[in-house]
């Protein structure tokens, strides 16, 4: 399961390190690109909102495998894509496969390991996130200078086949417990402290990808690193999200909702320092790397928070916090691409900031009802 993490994360966000490239060869601007990234984010919301009304008495093996064929399928329409309207179709499969497996994937790690293992085996799976954030972008920027940007994406494409493979040999059947309803994923929103939560979230991810969507271009343009440089700092970024991911969540059991707030917190700083420090290239590179330290361990909080908020309806609660999740990246991804293209970069940072602070005061909110 964490290998086929590795390669969705992977697969979702190669566009980030690549949006000149592709923009130049398909003609269109590289805010327009960047909604190749808010497609998929469309179709992972859609899917994950009813995936566990759909396939409620499907053995859960069945299911993942399918979303991992599907993202064999994505890549390799999104390699062989001729125009942007067919790279956006690929991206569109992906979204289905991402909202179906990110959906199901608490649940069943909930299913595999004992309870009080659960913080572990979620921080096992999203060390899959932490290591795609590695290897996806200072790769993909690196490959594409080389191969192009369809040769670095068909490398997805072996790798999703080797998760298929691997899952359909090792994972134990899992069949469905019946009890889940598709009207479950929007009564859980009848919770405030479930409401809180899916706010703070929201708000988490769309900050975030306000920003890292446009990392590349700012990269190049403002801070003036070659593809060399700047595929050796998306790297370090990657790599401090494995350490982040490791340090913080061996802090969650005790401090959940202490890490929850600050993570927001430092990354609403970052984002505002990355404005200031723009033109400075030696401060840009530590800020990204404290940036993906945080960013990188996010989603290890959260899927602790579901395991614990929402025990009882697992499957509903992750398809509403993927939906979520998938939305906010949407939006943000959307919404920065339009500032980026109209009032500049500076802009869609600045938005970032505005909302990662909002996660921390709604972080916090629910913290206070949790202990009310």
């Amino acid at each position: 399961m964490a290998l086929c993490v590795a390669v969705l994360i992977a697969s979702e966000f190669m566009p980030v390190s690549l949006l000149t490239p592709i923009a130049n060869d398909l003609g269109v601007t590289e805010g327009a690109t960047g909604q190749a990234i808010s497609i998929s984010g469309v179709f992972a919301v859609v899917t994950s909102l009813f995936i566990a009304g759909l396939v409620k008495n499907t053995d859960r093996k069945l299911v993942l495998l399918s979303f991992s064929a599907l993202l064999v399928i994505s890549g390799a329409v999104v390699t062989l894509a001729p125009s942007f309207p067919v790279l956006m179709a690929g991206r569109a499969l992906l979204g289905v496969a991402i909202g179906g497996f990110w959906s199901m994937s608490t649940a069943i790690v909930m299913r595999l390991v004992p309870a009080d293992s659960v913080p572990k085996g979620l921080a096992m799976i999203n060390a899959g996130n932490a290591i795609a954030a590695t290897i996806a972008a200072p790769l993909g920027s690196l490959l594409g200078d080389y191969v192009g940007w369809r040769g670095a994406f068909f490398l997805v494409v072996p790798l999703a086949l080797a998760a298929l493979a691997w899952q359909w040999v090792a994972m134990p059947s899992l069949l469905s417990l019946g009890r889940v309803r598709t009207a479950n994923v929007f009564r859980l929103l009848g919770s405030r402290q479930v409401a809180l939560g899916m706010l703070a979230i929201f708000l988490l991810f769309m900050g975030q990808f306000a920003l890292f969507t446009y990392l590349r271009p700012y990269l190049e343009t403002v801070a003036g690193f070659s593809v060399q440089t700047l595929s050796a700092i998306l790297l370090m970024l990657g790599l401090a999200g494995v350490i982040g991911t490791w340090a913080i969540g061996r802090l969650l059991k005790a401090r959940l909702y202490s890490i929850l707030i600050a993570i927001p917190l430092f990354m609403a700083l970052l984002a505002v320092l990355l404005i200031v420090f723009g033109s400075a290239p030696a401060v840009v590179a530590v800020l990204l790397v404290a940036w993906g330290f945080f960013g990188t361990a996010a989603p290890v909080g959260w899927g602790v928070w579901l395991s614990r908020a929402m025990a009882d309806d697992s499957e509903a609660g992750g398809g509403l916090q993927v939906a979520v999740i998938q939305l906010a990246i949407t939006l943000g991804a959307a919404t920065g691409g339009l500032l980026f293209d109209h009032l500049g970069w500076w802009s869609a940072f600045a938005l970032a900031a505005i909302l990662l602070l909002g996660s921390a005061i709604a972080a916090a909110a629910a913290a206070y009802d949790h202990n009310r």
